[in-house]
């Protein structure tokens, strides 16, 4: 599942380096594969997809995938990404937990809509790692801000999956990069808390960071738990 990716240099924290490899590259093909199960498409009237939601199995605590959803799945979300002809076909949320080799559960929500050109995954982290941290541990992360917030903006393997609907199979390979920015949930980049942005086109093109960006400044703002300080 880790093929492609970039394993980071220097001594670091062998822990962090263990997290990071899962959460970043598994993190996207997450978003596929739930895109394909759990999609909801736009109906024949031709409006936009509501959001369809798998089952959510985190506490109150934490936001959920449905919320994540709704915070991304907007009107002008297509114009942000500069394709303002397109729609959202499909959109989906997902509340899950992801479970470390040494068995401690981290939550791990997240929602990813898609349009003809784009992809786009919102997910939320409670990882207890700084974003600082965490981007001490990829070799092209470059530090920025959002909102004011701490962030680093860095590049990710996609994977293909690719479904037979004849025999029933699923195929995986080597997919596109997606552009991501991981944000502070907080102006003080204390570890409590962080949002992610990643975009990814279907042509495997890479996305241009200004619309990154820019999808980021505004759907953050709306997303339970954003502070503004």
């Amino acid at each position: 599942m880790t093929e492609g990716s970039s394993a980071p240099e220097g001594g670091g924290r062998p822990v962090l380096q263990a997290v990071a490899a899962v959460v970043l590259v598994v993190g996207v093909m997450g978003g596929l594969w739930a895109q394909h199960k759990f999609a909801a498409h736009k109906d024949a009237s031709g409006r936009p997809a509501a959001c369809s939601n798998s089952e959510n199995h985190l506490p109150a605590r934490y936001v959920s995938g449905a919320r994540l959803c709704t915070a991304l799945n907007r009107s002008d979300l297509p114009a942000l990404l500069g394709t303002p002809k397109e729609e959202i076909e499909t959109a989906n949320g997902s509340g899950e937990w992801i479970t470390l080799a040494g068995g401690t559960k981290i939550a791990a929500p997240e929602a990813t809509v898609s349009l003809e050109t784009y992809s786009v995954k919102l997910s939320a982290s409670y990882d207890d790692i700084s974003v600082a941290e965490t981007g001490e541990l990829m070799s092209d992360a470059r530090k920025t801000t959002v909102l004011g917030h701490p962030a680093v903006v860095y590049s990710s393997p996609t994977i293909s999956i690719k479904f037979n609907l004849g025999g029933g199979k699923a195929h995986t390979g080597p997919g596109g990069t997606a552009r991501c920015v991981l944000v502070s949930k907080h102006r003080k980049d204390d570890g409590d808390g962080s949002f992610e942005v990643a975009v990814w086109r279907q042509d495997d093109v890479p996305p241009d960071d200004t619309a990154l960006l820019r999808v980021a400044e505004q759907v953050l703002q709306t997303v339970p738990g954003w502070s503004a300080h």
